[in-house]
């Protein structure tokens, strides 16, 4: 893509805040590489301008898709008309097309992409016991992913009893045994730990856990992009444990962004 002229396709990414966001970086070039006449920009949006935010640039003619990020990921599923598996389980969107008859499809492909990057850094999630922290939306999509990559033991833990509750029952469906909540993260027998709250984002947030309560090689992973480094993953590798980027999560989606938004490419329909 030249620039940014009247034929020019648009993509949003809509989140409070917007300014950690990398999406833009990463899914622009990726319109450049394949001769993509369209442009990812970043709209800020408060919870409670959601409604109308949405439902305006979903008129817009020449917006083909949305991307939804921190705190609206789960909200954002009452704007969708088809709800793909991996959202069912999750109660949580990612990413929203517009299809040709004008209808919108929800699909979230964080859980995905987590899982695709923890295996690409060889942390094996199949047969571990994982600790989650955060039943939002990013914490849905992964809980579901790493139980369907094959993890022995699910713990769940959030504040919101009612968020919590919901997953909880959406995650038990077939998977008897398996998962576990609470207020509180079980650490002290954890392989895998997962911050997939908003802690981290902000200079002054408080920990979402303490990596030092944690056994010996247990990984601490965190879904938070920017800082690269947090405070979190910084404490995780003063007290000598695997750390995880939150960067790997995105990454690893780029390629199913593209066979959703139907952008085409080398070898690619």
């Amino acid at each position: 893509m030249s620039g940014i002229t009247g034929t020019t396709r648009l993509y949003a990414v809509l989140g409070d805040p917007v300014t950690q966001v990398q999406a833009p970086a990463m899914l622009n070039p990726v319109f450049a590489e394949l001769g993509v006449d369209a442009v990812l920009v970043p709209v800020h949006v408060e919870a409670a301008h959601l409604a109308e935010v949405v439902t305006g640039l979903q008129r817009t003619g020449n917006l083909d898709g949305l991307l939804i990020t921190v705190p609206h990921k789960i909200d954002a599923c009452a704007f969708a008309d088809v709800l793909s598996r991996a959202v069912q389980a999750s109660g949580s969107t990612n990413a929203m097309r517009r299809e040709p008859d004008g209808t919108w499809t929800a699909e979230n492909f964080d859980g995905a992409g987590f899982v695709l990057g923890m295996a690409a850094a060889g942390h094996e999630l199949a047969g571990r016991r994982i600790t989650l922290v955060g039943a939002g939306g990013a914490g849905g999509a992964i809980a579901a992913s790493v139980l369907d990559a094959g993890a022995a033991r699910l713990h769940v833990c959030d504040p919101d009893q009612g968020k919590l509750s919901a997953l909880l029952d959406r995650l038990a469906a077939g998977r008897p045994g398996r998962v576990t909540g609470g207020p509180a993260p079980e650490l002290e027998r954890a392989d895998v730990v997962v911050n997939a709250t908003p802690l981290g984002l902000r200079p002054d947030d408080p920990l979402p856990f303490d990596p030092a309560l944690l056994p010996p090689g247990a990984v601490v992973a965190d879904i938070v992009m920017k800082p690269r480094e947090t405070p979190l993953l910084r404490a995780a590798a003063a007290a000598g444990r695997p750390v995880h980027h939150g960067a790997h999560m995105l990454s690893h989606q780029l390629d199913l962004y593209r066979e959703f938004f139907r952008l085409g490419g080398p070898g690619r329909p």
